[in-house]
């Protein structure tokens, strides 16, 4: 077995800031802001780790990217390449936005320094060795990395009766979760005989055991769809979401989210060539029962966050729709599927940028307090208007409408690729959800500017107006440069 220690820089770099965490803790004890700090500048080294190492740097063997615990010509469990360090680099990106949008928290003293910057270093290990995963065990380890610690972070507020009782649902759930994700595993393993996705993809499948792999395929994808919260395992995201701390809230509606879609690609498209059709058929019914259920429900919510959190599984159908179009796609061309994929993959960036500058919004407003009810932003665009247009653009773009072009660019190439990938059917249904979807969200969106007596305006500390106005200023800047976004996607497809 080959191991490139270079290519496991990245990951040495998140896991040695979960260290670093607990350390200046130990060194300095009660010093929240050098915590914070270190693993700040932690989560930075990694993304330039990951920038040098997926980017800068190549093997003699292998141009364009680096191997590790490589068994085999084409059977490495970890490869880092340029597409595993945007994803890197993405997820990092994520954590130290949650970093600064949790000063708030940090400051009352509600959760422990150490702990608290510990465990979000630690989810961001699972993400990063996620990124570049190539076989089932690694893939299934990384994502259990990257949820494992959320748990605790949900429930690690002191005295939050709310925060325990969703951590408990979120594990509930997982468990099942993740308990029918390692049973489609066992069985796709039995039926090719390989945990590489190389060699499941090239597996020579015996008539007997294609039922076996089919079945498999199934229970592995419907496991994974816990990760981007799509029905039938979603319930988890309302109760989740509103109970957690709303900086960790809004890493679990983005980083989760994101690492559920790589895993769900590097299954569904890489390894599950040989029945594609049926992973299509698989995501395809996740995608329009997510979308419908998320959408329904959605209208009757009156808390923000609970809107937040229906709202983010209709996006799951969304995400996982041009995915659903393999069915369709299955006999034809690579081109056709990569068309998909890349859809898929855009959507997914456009998404992550317009939640988080929504959570982002709603910290900026509320603090280290819980989301609140609609009508606690009622005149908002009075008081806070910066805030305001920051969670307009986020609430239109998530919407599919102007001023949150890139939301209005994302719907566009899902239903085009949808069309492209012979899908006219599902390209209805999203179209369908999208109109439903609008009504939430102007409702929502108006009442930032009705009248309210209440006019004290909000206190916004520097780090988290530091990390609200540069996600805006990237999703505002995606309105306007959507077909890079696009053109990157279709590179790395």
């Amino acid at each position: 077995m080959t191991i490139d220690q270079v290519a496991l820089l990245p990951t040495y770099l998140a896991a040695g800031t979960a260290v670093l965490a607990l350390i200046v803790d130990l060194v300095v004890p009660g010093r929240r802001g050098a915590v914070a700090g270190a693993t700040a500048l932690g989560m930075a080294g990694t993304i330039a780790a990951a920038v040098v190492v997926g980017i800068g740097f190549s093997s003699d063997t292998s141009p364009g990217h680096r191997d590790a615990f490589c068994v085999g010509p084409d059977q490495c469990s970890l490869v880092f390449d340029p597409a595993a360090a945007i994803v890197t680099g993405l997820f990092a990106a994520l954590a130290l936005g949650a970093l600064a949008l949790s000063v708030p928290l940090l400051r009352t003293g509600e959760v422990p320094a150490g702990e608290y910057c510990f465990l979000l270093a630690c989810s961001l290990t699972g993400a990063v060795v996620l990124g570049g995963a190539r076989d089932l065990i690694t893939l299934i380890v990384a994502l259990e990395t990257l949820t494992l610690p959320l748990y605790l972070l949900v429930g690690l507020r002191r005295g939050s009766r709310t925060g325990s009782s969703a951590a408990v649902t979120f594990f509930v759930v997982s468990v099942v979760s993740t308990a029918v994700a390692l049973l489609g595993a066992a069985l796709v393993f039995t039926a090719t005989g390989g945990v590489h996705f190389g060699d499941i993809a090239r597996g020579q499948v015996t008539p007997a055991a294609e039922p076996l792999l089919k079945v498999g395929v199934v229970l592995l994808l419907t496991g994974l769809g816990f990760k981007v919260a799509a029905v039938p395992a979603h319930a988890w995201a309302p109760a989740t979401y509103d109970g957690a701390p709303l900086p960790v809230a809004a890493y679990l509606s983005t980083a989760s989210k994101l690492g559920g879609v790589v895993a769900l690609l590097l299954v569904g498209v890489s390894a599950a060539r040989p029945v594609l059709a049926t992973a299509g058929l698989t995501l395809a019914v996740l995608a329009v029962l997510s979308m419908t259920v998320g959408n329904l429900v959605a209208l009757r919510q009156r808390r923000m966050v609970r809107l937040l959190a229906w709202s983010s599984v209709a996006q799951a159908g969304y995400l996982l729709a041009p995915l659903g179009a393999l069915l369709a796609a299955g006999g034809r061309s690579g081109e056709a599927v990569a068309l998909l994929v890349a859809a898929t993959i855009a959507y997914t960036f456009f998404y992550v940028v317009l939640e988080f500058s929504a959570f982002g919004a709603l910290v900026a407003v509320r603090g280290a307090d819980d989301g609140g009810e609609f009508a606690d932003y009622r005149g908002l665009a009075r008081r806070s208007p910066w805030i305001a247009a920051v969670l307009v653009i986020a609430l239109t773009g998530l919407a599919g409408l102007p001023p949150g072009l890139a939301g209005l660019f994302a719907k566009v190439a899902v239903v085009r690729a949808l069309l492209g990938g012979d899908a006219v059917w599902l390209a209805i249904v999203v179209a369908l959800n999208a109109v439903v979807g609008l009504a939430y969200y102007v409702r929502v969106t108006a009442t930032l500017f009705a009248p309210s007596p209440e006019m004290v305006k909000s206190r916004v500390t520097w780090p988290v107006a530091a990390a609200v106005g540069l996600a805006a200023v990237v999703a505002v800047l995606l309105g306007f440069a959507p077909e890079a976004v696009l053109r990157a996607a279709e590179t790395f497809s």
